[in-house]
């Protein structure tokens, strides 16, 4: 961890903000030093975006004062927040996909030639000058589809540090990331630290936290707790600041004896996806399905869900073949998908949580000319509302006002709507606090204590380890190795031996 090396960037004193029934920030002070990683932490709802909303100028505080640079800035707007030098770059980098880096980088200030047309040959020189001074080497004629996530991300804070900006609001950059990818943003985040350069850290992910802060601070309920040097706690420490309670690992019990087979798969194979899976999944069970990224897992549950090619071989679901064409399909027959990606595949941010839940199963509320039953509706809704733990002020209240936590809950209760005979969860405690994460794991409990049969695709090992009857390891496209609960072979240390490839054999048939 770096040496801090100069004074106060931004100064937030005594913030105060309420929107109409909602104290969301009540006295909050916050400051970020000169060539510093400050991280901000908190549970969902906890006020973080709030606050970052006043300091990029989209909410005016109540009261408060906020300083940059030692100067008051009465009245701050986005304009005056991007003057002084301060730029968000959100979970979900913003740019044109099918434009190349180069203009995107230099979006609304191309430079041109005589007659205003654009002078390529100048917009790509500068462009890959810039990128280099900054460390990376990207080639900028390369449309933004064509980047990994990663490099998005670190295309965008080379955008905002083109613009001047001196403070980077990073909110939940390493959500979309696979590990492999985090490592190489936080490389690139360190060196532009050392430059100068001040960075605000908004993550739920606490050894990330311990991986690339110098400072912490933590909110709660929409008040400060406090601010400490990350080399003063611990994480256990962290977590108590964040919670107010010591929250406890959930550990599922080990199940003694699961269901009949609902799920087999009989080698499958998919070109430069998978190759020779054979794979059973029981009633009643959680099979963790884990490896670097790329090996196999998730390619596997977005193939079985006819998100991507399923590939060639046997599969059956209930003893039927089973081989959807459609998404549609897959929850038809009875298997159900949470993609990593809630925003985009998940929830329909604009719509309430009601139809969020009900629009898997619209035809079952459905009565004759095609009207809805209202009552049917309003008793499936309560009912996953109060059986999951939903915080919704109303199930008429738009999802986009929810924690990320509580979104996660609304994909499941729409899944769970289906009654599936198999779910697959891609990540999904990916982005939110550690108290939803506890809830959404004891959710998949009670789910297989209905005989549903789960499978979690995460590289999280040890929520791996608390919830899983089995995990099945991934190498290169091919099952190397499988692990259950209860024996001494099933620790984080020989998972990452198998998942890194020290497993020895791949296995050929996991049941």
């Amino acid at each position: 961890m770096a040496e801090v090396s100069g004074g106060n960037v931004v100064e937030m004193a005594n913030i105060y903000k309420t929107f109409p029934g909602v104290k969301a920030l009540s006295d909050v002070s916050f400051d970020v030093r000169q060539g510093e990683i400050h991280a901000l932490v908190g549970k969902n709802g906890a006020g973080k975006s709030t606050l970052m909303s006043i300091l990029t100028g989209l909410y005016p505080p109540d009261s408060g004062t906020i300083k940059v640079r030692g100067e008051v800035i009465e009245h701050m707007s986005t304009h005056r927040s991007q003057e002084a030098g301060i730029s968000i770059v959100a979970q979900h980098a913003r740019f044109v996909p099918g434009l190349s880096v180069a203009e995107n980088l230099f979006m609304g200030q191309m430079p041109t030639v005589q007659g205003g047309f654009v002078d390529w040959r100048l917009l790509r020189k500068d462009a890959s000058e810039r990128l280099e001074r900054l460390g990376l080497d990207i080639d900028v004629r390369k449309r933004m589809e064509e980047m990994t996530v990663a490099e998005r991300q670190l295309i965008e804070i080379a955008r905002a540090l083109f613009a001047d900006a001196s403070v980077i609001i990073l909110d939940e950059p390493t959500a979309p990331l696979p590990k492999h990818e985090v490592a190489m943003l936080f490389d690139f985040v360190r060196r532009q630290r050392e430059a100068g350069a001040s960075f605000i850290y908004i993550s739920h992910y606490l050894e990330e936290v311990f991986e690339i802060a110098d400072r912490v601070t933590v909110l709660r309920n929409g008040a400060e707790v406090g601010a400490r040097d990350v080399g003063d706690i611990t994480q256990a420490d962290l977590i108590h600041m964040i919670s107010g309670e010591n929250v406890e690992r959930y550990v599922r019990p080990r199940r003694e004896s699961v269901g009949d087979a609902v799920l087999e798969i009989k080698g499958l194979h998919r070109k430069r996806a998978y190759e020779d899976v054979n794979l059973i999944l029981h009633s009643g069970e959680v099979v963790g399905l884990t490896g670097l990224e790329g090996s196999g897992p998730g390619e596997l549950a977005r193939g079985l869900y006819a998100l991507e090619e399923l590939g060639e071989g046997e599969v059956t679901l209930d003893g039927k073949p089973f081989h959807p064409s459609h998404p549609s399909h897959a929850l038809e027959e009875g298997l159900a998908y949470l993609p990593r990606d809630r925003h985009g595949l998940g929830i329909v941010a604009i719509r309430s949580v009601s139809n969020n839940i009900t629009m898997s199963v619209i035809g079952q509320i459905t009565r004759w000319l095609g009207l809805i039953d209202g009552g049917r509706e309003k008793g499936l809704v309560k009912g996953f509302i109060d059986k999951l733990g939903i915080k919704t002020p109303s199930p008429k209240t738009l999802v986009e006002n929810l924690s990320g936590g509580n979104q996660q809950k609304v994909v499941v209760a729409k899944l769970a709507a289906t009654e599936p005979k198999v779910l697959l969860l891609d990540e999904p405690t990916q982005g939110v606090d550690v108290q939803a994460k506890v809830e959404i794991l004891r959710i998949v409990d009670q789910l297989t204590e209905d005989g549903v049969a789960v499978a979690i695709v995460s590289d999280e090992l040890l929520e791996l380890i608390d919830t899983c009857d089995r995990i099945v390891v991934f190498y290169r496209g091919q099952i190397a190795r499988e692990f259950i609960k209860g024996t001494d072979e099933m620790t984080p240390a020989r998972l990452l031996a198998a998942i890194e490839g020290g497993a020895g054999e791949a296995a050929h048939a996991v049941a």
